[in-house]
């Protein structure tokens, strides 16, 4: 993976040959993270990392993801693996703005 993720940020571009070599290491992992990175669902937070899933947000910090996938399998989830490849292409959409500020909104709490 460090070999493939240097080549990217040599690249800073997702060539169809980097596209290719990602879709055969990881398979449905690869072709999901490249789908969610095309469709702009990785972004960068002031505060956090962020995947847009089918189903809900996840943040991602480092090597951790708030997916069940990561969570209780402890593997590379496609939401890690999107982060990680956005970023060495430079390919993360900028937010600014606190995701945690949303968690408030979206509550209804005082101050949001």
């Amino acid at each position: 993976m460090s070999d493939l993720l240097y080549r990217i940020k040599e690249k800073q571009d997702l060539t169809l040959s980097l596209r290719e070599e990602i879709v055969a290491t990881f398979g449905d992992r690869g072709k999901k993270a490249l789908a969610a990175i095309d469709a702009g669902k990785v972004k960068q937070y002031r505060d956090f990392l962020v995947v847009e899933g089918r189903t809900a947000e996840y943040v991602v910090d480092e090597d951790f993801c708030t997916c069940r996938d990561f969570l209780y399998r402890g593997t590379t989830c496609w939401h890690l693996l999107a982060v990680r490849i956005a970023m060495g292409a430079n390919l993360v959409k900028l937010v600014d703005g606190w995701y945690q500020d949303r968690w408030n909104i979206s509550r209804g709490e005082p101050g949001s």
